[in-house]
C-alpha cells in the first residue's frame, strides 16, 4: 500500500498502473454524493483525488511532463488561427433555403453557425473570484451524472494520487480520443481559474464540475472558444450547436461535460 486510505470507505483494492498504484472500489458505494465532499477536501492536503470511471477504463499514465510542456496561449493562439481558417467559409455564408430541398422528410435543417465574434485569439478567459467551495460543486455534479447518465452506475470510485484533481485524466491513462496534454494543461488551468474539478468519464464522456462559472456573456464566449480549442466532439459540432448559444448556455453553468468520439 503506497498511501493511507480515508476513513468510511467500502471494500476495494489496489491497481497498479505503471508507476502509480490507484484504489479501487468494487462497487459504487451507496452514499457516494454524502462522501464525496469528505475526500474533496482531504484531497486538497493528501493529494488523494476521488474520481468515478468504469473499471476497464484505467490504463497506463501519461507522463506529465507532457502536460507540463504545453504553453497553452501560442498553442490555442495557433490553433485558434487554423480553425478559424477552416470555418470561416461556413461561417460567413449561411445555407440557402434551396439546400434544405435534401434533407428527409421531418428533419429540421442545421441552424446557421456564425462563429466565434473574434477575428484573432483574444487572450484565456479571466479568472473568476470568489470562496465558492469546490467540494459541494463536485458533490452535486456526481449527484446529477448518476442522475441523467445511465451508464455511471457502472462505474466505481477511485482514488487517485495525483498533484491535482485536473491531472487525473493523464495519471489514469483515460483513453478516449482526446489530445491528453493539451486537455490536462486546459484543466489546470480551468481548476486555477474557474475551480473546476474532474469528477468522472463515463466512457468517452468527461464530466467537469464549476464551483466559478463565467458571469456573463463577453466572459463566456472566451471561456467557449477554449472549450472549442479543447477538440471535444459535442462542442458545437455535436449536436451542431451555434457558438453564440453554446456559449450562452455557459453563463452561471456549474457542470461541463465533453466527449470524443
Amino acid at each position: 500500500m503506497v498511501f493511507s486510505l480515508p476513513e468510511g470507505l467500502p471494500r476495494g483494492r489496489f491497481v497498479r498502473l505503471g508507476a502509480v498504484e490507484v484504489w479501487v472500489s468494487e462497487e459504487l458505494p451507496g452514499d457516494i454524493v454524502e462522501l464525496w465532499p469528505r475526500l474533496m477536501e482531504r484531497a486538497e492536503v493528501s493529494g488523494l483525488y476521488p474520481y468515478l470511471c468504469h473499471r476497464d477504463a484505467l490504463d497506463s499514465p501519461l507522463d506529465l511532463a507532457e502536460v507540463d510542456a504545453v504553453r497553452l496561449e501560442p498553442v490555442l493562439a495557433a490553433d485558434f488561427a487554423e480553425y478559424r481558417r477552416r470555418r470561416l467559409p461556413s461561417w460567413s455564408a449561411p445555407p440557402q433555403d434551396d439546400d434544405d430541398d435534401d434533407l428527409p422528410e421531418g428533419v429540421a435543417p442545421w441552424p446557421h453557425d456564425p462563429g466565434p465574434p473574434f477575428e484573432s485569439w483574444p487572450g484565456l478567459a479571466a479568472p473568476v473570484p470568489g470562496d465558492a467551495e469546490p467540494a459541494q460543486a463536485a458533490a452535486r455534479t456526481v449527484e446529477d451524472v448518476l442522475g441523467t447518465d445511465p451508464y455511471a452506475y457502472a462505474c466505481v470510485l477511485v482514488l487517485v494520487p495525483a498533484r491535482r484533481s485536473a491531472d487525473i485524466p493523464a495519471v489514469t491513462g483515460w483513453d478516449a480520443e482526446a489530445p491528453l496534454p493539451l486537455l490536462c494543461a486546459l484543466l489546470r488551468s480551468w481548476e486555477d481559474r474557474f475551480g473546476a474539478r474532474v469528477v468522472a468519464t463515463v466512457g468517452s464522456d468527461l464530466y467537469v464540475s464549476v464551483a466559478r462559472p463565467p458571469l456573463d456573456l463577453p466572459h463566456a464566449e472566451r471561456l467557449a472558444l477554449e472549450h472549442v480549442l479543447s477538440t471535444a466532439d459535442n462542442i458545437v459540432d455535436d449536436p451542431p450547436t451555434p457558438f453564440p448559444e453554446y456559449a450562452a448556455g455557459l453563463v452561471g453553468r456549474t457542470e461541463w461535460r465533453f466527449w470524443w468520439d
